[in-house]
Protein backbone atom coordinates (compact mmCIF):
# COMPACT_ATOMS: atom_id res chain seq x y z
CA UNK A 1 0.00 0.00 0.00
CA UNK A 2 2.67 2.60 0.64
CA UNK A 3 4.20 1.92 -2.89
CA UNK A 4 0.51 1.94 -4.38
CA UNK A 5 -0.36 5.41 -2.54
CA UNK A 6 2.83 7.01 -3.47
CA UNK A 7 1.88 6.13 -7.20
CA UNK A 8 -1.53 8.00 -6.43
CA UNK A 9 0.09 10.85 -4.15
CA UNK A 10 1.31 13.13 -6.93
CA UNK A 11 -2.26 13.14 -8.40
CA UNK A 12 -4.41 13.54 -5.64
CA UNK A 13 -2.33 16.53 -4.51
CA UNK A 14 -2.65 17.68 -8.37
CA UNK A 15 -6.32 17.31 -8.29
CA UNK A 16 -6.60 19.14 -4.72
CA UNK A 17 -5.02 22.72 -6.17
CA UNK A 18 -7.53 25.50 -7.03
CA UNK A 19 -4.72 26.58 -10.13
CA UNK A 20 -4.05 22.95 -11.34
CA UNK A 21 -4.78 23.49 -15.49
CA UNK A 22 -6.73 20.59 -17.34
CA UNK A 23 -4.17 19.32 -19.53
CA UNK A 24 -2.11 18.86 -16.38
CA UNK A 25 -4.33 17.05 -14.45
CA UNK A 26 -5.21 14.85 -17.81
CA UNK A 27 -1.50 14.08 -18.02
CA UNK A 28 -1.02 13.12 -14.68
CA UNK A 29 -4.05 10.57 -14.69
CA UNK A 30 -2.08 8.80 -17.68
CA UNK A 31 1.02 8.47 -15.71
CA UNK A 32 -0.64 7.27 -12.65
CA UNK A 33 -2.59 4.65 -14.66
CA UNK A 34 0.50 3.52 -16.33
CA UNK A 35 2.65 3.45 -13.34
CA UNK A 36 -0.17 0.83 -11.80
CA UNK A 37 0.04 -0.88 -14.58
CA UNK A 38 3.46 -1.51 -15.03
CA UNK A 39 3.70 -2.25 -11.12
CA UNK A 40 1.28 -4.68 -11.47
CA UNK A 41 3.01 -6.68 -14.44
CA UNK A 42 6.72 -6.72 -12.95
CA UNK A 43 6.46 -5.18 -9.36
CA UNK A 44 5.85 -7.76 -7.50
CA UNK A 45 9.30 -9.69 -7.28
CA UNK A 46 11.12 -6.12 -5.61
CA UNK A 47 7.68 -6.19 -3.44
CA UNK A 48 9.15 -9.69 -2.16
CA UNK A 49 12.36 -8.54 -1.56
CA UNK A 50 11.58 -5.48 0.23
CA UNK A 51 8.85 -7.50 2.43
CA UNK A 52 12.17 -10.35 2.86
CA UNK A 53 14.90 -7.98 3.87
CA UNK A 54 12.14 -6.46 6.35
CA UNK A 55 11.88 -9.61 7.97
CA UNK A 56 15.12 -10.78 8.29
CA UNK A 57 15.99 -7.28 10.18
CA UNK A 58 13.35 -7.85 12.68
CA UNK A 59 13.67 -11.60 13.37
CA UNK A 60 10.34 -12.36 11.69
CA UNK A 61 9.59 -15.74 9.57
CA UNK A 62 9.12 -15.42 5.85
CA UNK A 63 6.97 -17.82 3.73
CA UNK A 64 8.63 -19.91 1.34
CA UNK A 65 6.31 -18.55 -2.00
CA UNK A 66 6.84 -22.46 -3.51
CA UNK A 67 5.15 -24.36 -0.80
CA UNK A 68 1.32 -24.91 -0.74
CA UNK A 69 -1.03 -22.23 0.79
CA UNK A 70 -2.61 -23.16 3.49
CA UNK A 71 -5.59 -21.58 4.03
CA UNK A 72 -6.18 -20.52 7.85
CA UNK A 73 -9.90 -20.93 7.83
CA UNK A 74 -9.48 -24.62 7.25
CA UNK A 75 -6.46 -25.83 7.33
CA UNK A 76 -6.96 -29.79 6.37
CA UNK A 77 -8.69 -28.70 3.27
CA UNK A 78 -5.68 -28.55 0.16
CA UNK A 79 -5.83 -25.40 -1.83
CA UNK A 80 -3.75 -26.77 -4.65
CA UNK A 81 -1.78 -23.04 -5.36
CA UNK A 82 1.04 -21.99 -4.29
CA UNK A 83 1.78 -19.00 -1.37
CA UNK A 84 2.87 -17.09 -4.76
CA UNK A 85 -0.25 -17.64 -6.55
CA UNK A 86 -2.22 -16.78 -3.19
CA UNK A 87 -0.08 -13.55 -2.57
CA UNK A 88 0.08 -12.21 -6.20
CA UNK A 89 -3.38 -13.03 -7.58
CA UNK A 90 -5.58 -12.85 -4.38
CA UNK A 91 -3.51 -9.89 -3.03
CA UNK A 92 -1.35 -7.74 -5.18
CA UNK A 93 -3.37 -7.61 -8.17
CA UNK A 94 -6.34 -7.39 -6.53
CA UNK A 95 -5.71 -4.05 -5.16
CA UNK A 96 -4.02 -3.34 -8.31
CA UNK A 97 -6.73 -3.75 -9.94
CA UNK A 98 -9.03 -2.14 -7.69
CA UNK A 99 -7.04 0.80 -8.25
CA UNK A 100 -6.59 0.97 -11.73
CA UNK A 101 -10.16 -0.11 -12.34
CA UNK A 102 -11.20 2.87 -9.44
CA UNK A 103 -9.42 5.64 -11.65
CA UNK A 104 -11.18 4.23 -14.95
CA UNK A 105 -13.93 4.78 -13.31
CA UNK A 106 -13.49 8.42 -12.30
CA UNK A 107 -11.14 9.31 -15.73
CA UNK A 108 -12.96 7.42 -18.50
CA UNK A 109 -11.20 7.78 -22.07
CA UNK A 110 -14.76 9.91 -22.79
CA UNK A 111 -14.16 12.52 -20.07
CA UNK A 112 -10.32 12.74 -20.67
CA UNK A 113 -10.88 13.53 -24.30
CA UNK A 114 -13.74 16.05 -23.41
CA UNK A 115 -11.06 17.80 -20.53
CA UNK A 116 -8.33 17.64 -23.42
CA UNK A 117 -10.57 19.32 -25.55
CA UNK A 118 -11.55 22.29 -23.15
CA UNK A 119 -8.00 22.54 -22.50
CA UNK A 120 -7.58 23.82 -25.83
CA UNK A 121 -9.01 27.16 -24.46
CA UNK A 122 -6.94 27.75 -21.63
CA UNK A 123 -5.24 31.47 -22.34
CA UNK A 124 -2.04 30.85 -20.53
CA UNK A 125 1.24 31.53 -22.75
CA UNK A 126 -0.93 33.93 -25.37
CA UNK A 127 -3.21 31.04 -25.87
CA UNK A 128 -0.37 28.41 -26.32
CA UNK A 129 -2.71 25.53 -25.88
CA UNK A 130 -5.42 26.52 -28.74
CA UNK A 131 -6.22 24.11 -30.92
CA UNK A 132 -9.18 24.41 -33.43
CA UNK A 133 -9.65 21.02 -34.43
CA UNK A 134 -10.08 20.14 -30.51
CA UNK A 135 -12.87 23.20 -29.95
CA UNK A 136 -14.51 21.90 -32.88
CA UNK A 137 -14.77 18.67 -31.27
CA UNK A 138 -15.96 20.01 -28.32
CA UNK A 139 -18.73 21.38 -29.78
CA UNK A 140 -19.87 17.92 -31.52
CA UNK A 141 -19.59 16.87 -27.75
CA UNK A 142 -22.87 19.42 -27.30
CA UNK A 143 -24.76 18.23 -29.80
CA UNK A 144 -28.00 19.95 -28.23
CA UNK A 145 -26.34 23.21 -27.96
CA UNK A 146 -24.72 23.77 -31.38
CA UNK A 147 -27.36 22.89 -34.56
CA UNK A 148 -25.74 22.44 -37.55
CA UNK A 149 -25.67 25.66 -38.55
CA UNK A 150 -23.61 27.10 -35.66
CA UNK A 151 -20.61 24.45 -35.72
CA UNK A 152 -20.37 25.47 -39.42
CA UNK A 153 -20.02 28.84 -38.49
CA UNK A 154 -17.75 28.16 -35.44
CA UNK A 155 -15.10 27.33 -38.00
CA UNK A 156 -14.26 30.58 -39.03
CA UNK A 157 -15.88 32.32 -35.59
CA UNK A 158 -12.58 30.40 -33.81
CA UNK A 159 -9.97 31.65 -36.26
CA UNK A 160 -11.09 35.52 -35.77
CA UNK A 161 -11.33 35.10 -32.37
CA UNK A 162 -7.24 33.75 -31.56
CA UNK A 163 -6.01 36.66 -34.30
CA UNK A 164 -7.92 39.15 -32.49
CA UNK A 165 -7.18 38.17 -28.45
CA UNK A 166 -3.81 37.53 -29.14
CA UNK A 167 -3.23 40.63 -30.55
CA UNK A 168 -5.41 42.27 -28.04
CA UNK A 169 -2.94 43.14 -24.88
CA UNK A 170 -5.95 43.14 -22.43
CA UNK A 171 -5.68 39.33 -22.70
CA UNK A 172 -2.13 38.57 -21.53
CA UNK A 173 -1.28 37.28 -18.25
CA UNK A 174 -4.64 35.69 -18.19
CA UNK A 175 -4.50 32.46 -15.63
CA UNK A 176 -7.44 30.66 -16.52
CA UNK A 177 -10.71 29.95 -18.30
CA UNK A 178 -12.37 31.91 -15.73
CA UNK A 179 -10.08 35.05 -16.31
CA UNK A 180 -10.89 34.42 -20.10
CA UNK A 181 -14.63 34.54 -19.79
CA UNK A 182 -14.25 37.80 -17.15
CA UNK A 183 -12.08 39.48 -19.78
CA UNK A 184 -14.31 38.98 -22.56
CA UNK A 185 -17.22 40.20 -20.74
CA UNK A 186 -15.41 43.09 -20.11
CA UNK A 187 -14.24 44.47 -23.31
CA UNK A 188 -17.75 42.90 -24.74
CA UNK A 189 -15.93 40.34 -27.13
CA UNK A 190 -18.54 37.96 -25.94
CA UNK A 191 -21.15 39.91 -28.41
CA UNK A 192 -18.48 39.78 -31.05
CA UNK A 193 -17.93 36.04 -30.61
CA UNK A 194 -20.99 34.35 -29.10
CA UNK A 195 -19.96 30.68 -30.03
CA UNK A 196 -16.55 31.09 -28.54
CA UNK A 197 -18.21 32.55 -25.50
CA UNK A 198 -20.74 29.51 -25.09
CA UNK A 199 -17.96 27.24 -25.53
CA UNK A 200 -16.07 28.81 -22.17
CA UNK A 201 -18.93 28.60 -20.32
CA UNK A 202 -19.62 25.12 -21.20
CA UNK A 203 -15.92 24.36 -20.32
CA UNK A 204 -16.37 26.50 -16.70
CA UNK A 205 -19.45 23.64 -15.64
CA UNK A 206 -16.95 21.41 -15.17
CA UNK A 207 -14.22 22.16 -13.06
CA UNK A 208 -11.12 19.68 -12.79
CA UNK A 209 -10.37 20.71 -8.81
CA UNK A 210 -13.17 17.86 -8.07
CA UNK A 211 -11.54 18.37 -4.36
CA UNK A 212 -12.90 21.67 -4.23
CA UNK A 213 -16.58 20.53 -4.61
CA UNK A 214 -16.77 17.82 -2.73
CA UNK A 215 -15.67 19.79 0.34
CA UNK A 216 -18.60 21.91 -0.49
CA UNK A 217 -20.85 19.01 -0.14
CA UNK A 218 -18.68 18.15 3.02
CA UNK A 219 -19.17 21.68 4.50
CA UNK A 220 -22.89 21.28 4.78
CA UNK A 221 -22.66 18.26 7.44
CA UNK A 222 -21.15 21.30 9.51
CA UNK A 223 -23.25 23.71 9.05
CA UNK A 224 -27.11 21.76 8.52
CA UNK A 225 -26.22 20.60 12.25
CA UNK A 226 -29.25 18.77 14.50
CA UNK A 227 -29.72 22.10 16.34
CA UNK A 228 -30.17 23.90 12.75
CA UNK A 229 -31.82 21.07 10.58
CA UNK A 230 -34.27 23.20 9.64
CA UNK A 231 -33.03 26.34 8.14
CA UNK A 232 -34.54 27.59 4.77
CA UNK A 233 -31.86 27.24 1.43
CA UNK A 234 -31.53 30.36 1.69
CA UNK A 235 -30.30 30.58 4.79
CA UNK A 236 -28.07 27.17 4.19
CA UNK A 237 -26.83 28.88 1.59
CA UNK A 238 -25.17 32.22 3.17
CA UNK A 239 -23.93 29.60 5.60
CA UNK A 240 -22.37 27.15 3.51
CA UNK A 241 -20.93 30.46 1.36
CA UNK A 242 -19.26 31.70 4.36
CA UNK A 243 -18.05 28.40 5.46
CA UNK A 244 -16.43 27.14 1.66
CA UNK A 245 -14.96 30.71 1.44
CA UNK A 246 -13.64 31.47 4.92
CA UNK A 247 -10.39 32.77 3.93
CA UNK A 248 -12.38 35.18 2.07
CA UNK A 249 -14.19 36.60 4.65
CA UNK A 250 -11.36 35.99 7.01
CA UNK A 251 -9.91 39.63 5.71
CA UNK A 252 -13.26 40.92 6.68
CA UNK A 253 -13.13 43.20 9.99
CA UNK A 254 -16.18 42.87 12.34
CA UNK A 255 -16.36 46.34 12.34
CA UNK A 256 -16.93 46.71 8.58
CA UNK A 257 -19.52 43.77 9.20
CA UNK A 258 -21.33 46.14 12.23
CA UNK A 259 -20.69 49.10 10.61
CA UNK A 260 -22.73 47.30 7.32
CA UNK A 261 -25.31 46.04 9.34
CA UNK A 262 -26.17 49.51 10.81
CA UNK A 263 -26.44 51.12 7.61
CA UNK A 264 -29.16 48.72 6.68
CA UNK A 265 -31.91 50.40 8.36
CA UNK A 266 -32.80 53.20 11.30
CA UNK A 267 -31.82 51.14 13.92
CA UNK A 268 -32.90 52.18 17.93
CA UNK A 269 -28.76 51.92 18.91
CA UNK A 270 -25.53 52.61 17.79
CA UNK A 271 -23.68 48.99 17.51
Amino acid sequence: MKRILGFTNTLCEALQRKDQDILNACELVKSTKKDLQDFRLEGFDSLLEDVTSFCDQHDIEVVKMEDEYVDTRSRRRKTNITNRHHYVVNNFNTVLDMQIQELGNRFSEVTTNLLMCMSSLSPRDNFRAFNKLKLLNLAEMYPYDFNFDEKDKLIYELGHYIANVKEDTRFDNLNGVSDLAQRMVETRKNIDYPLVYRLIKLSLLLPVATASVERSFSSMKHVKTELRNRMGDGYMNDCCLCYIEKEFFQQVSIEDVMQRFQTMKTRRQQL
